[in-house]
């Protein structure tokens, strides 16, 4: 079979498993046999495909870990290219070569900042944020400083959060991460209020180095105090579509996973 043929008839059978009007569907025996004339794989769209796809395009494919290789950045990448990811979320020393190994393509460059514990000073936050966007970073995670939250000294974490807000300047997006697992539910609140007060776009549950992750409760009860206007990154332990599809239920509209491949099945 001449190969502009194959292609035509692979072409026929996709459009008539959509339903386009006109187009017939191939039998099992021709399919067979186109399979048997070159074709390697013939695959439909459809149900959970869609829905994976779609999951794929709020994922952050993340790595965070300390002793992550050039190697292994330069795979997170590839991976959230064949895939279709919202971004690449790494630690700033990798944020310049991912922003040039993505620099074609739609998938953004995140990274994090007072990462992971959020005891560094605003200015010290502002500084890095600064320098990260400088090298090519679209979107900060910042961690907002739990201790003077959990003091009730809300003027310095409005204040700390504000650092990195302004340091965004409208040219990257700003998420802020609460530490869920550390924080009452009164807490978790607040933490929200103020990062809206504060300018945010995003907040986000965790950092995935705290004692727990993202929980659907956590998710509806950020929803619940920053209602429609703010985005939710749902983060930490996410391995599976199941809990992803949990979260997106509850309110998130990010998720943040380094299992995101097995996770969309891509």
């Amino acid at each position: 079979m001449e190969r502009e043929e194959l292609i035509a008839r692979v072409t026929d059978e996709v459009m008539a498993r959509l339903n386009v009007p006109g187009v017939r569907s191939e039998s099992t025996s021709d399919i067979n046999s186109i399979i048997e004339s070159g074709a390697s794989r013939i695959s439909s769209t459809c149900g959970v495909d869609d829905a994976r796809r779609e999951l794929a395009g709020i994922i952050d494919h993340t790595i965070l870990k300390p002793a992550a290789t050039s190697d292994e950045i330069a795979g997170l990448c590839d991976e959230a290219k064949r895939c279709s990811f919202a971004s690449v979320c790494v630690n700033p020393t990798h944020v310049s070569i991912c922003a040039q190994l993505l620099r074609l393509t739609n998938v953004k460059v995140c990274t994090v900042v007072g990462f992971p514990l959020g005891a560094n000073l605003p200015e010290v936050k502002a500084f890095e944020t600064e320098r990260a966007i400088s090298d090519g970073a679209q979107e900060i995670d910042m961690v907002i400083n739990v201790g003077a939250l959990k003091s009730r000294n809300y003027d310095l974490v409005e204040r700390d959060i504000r650092a990195v807000v302004e340091a965004c300047r409208s040219i990257a997006v700003s998420k802020v991460i609460i530490e869920a697992a550390l924080l009452t539910d009164e807490e978790k609140v607040k933490a929200c209020q103020l990062a809206k007060a504060a300018g945010a776009d995003f907040v986000k549950t965790s950092t995935g180095f705290g004692p727990g992750g993202a929980t659907a409760h956590d998710v509806a009860l950020m929803r619940s105090a920053v209602g429609g206007e703010m985005g939710i990154k749902a983060a930490g332990g996410i391995r599976d579509l199941e809990t992803a599809q949990e979260m997106v239920e509850a309110g998130a509209t990010r998720i943040g996973a380094s299992a995101s491949v097995k996770i969309v099945g891509c």
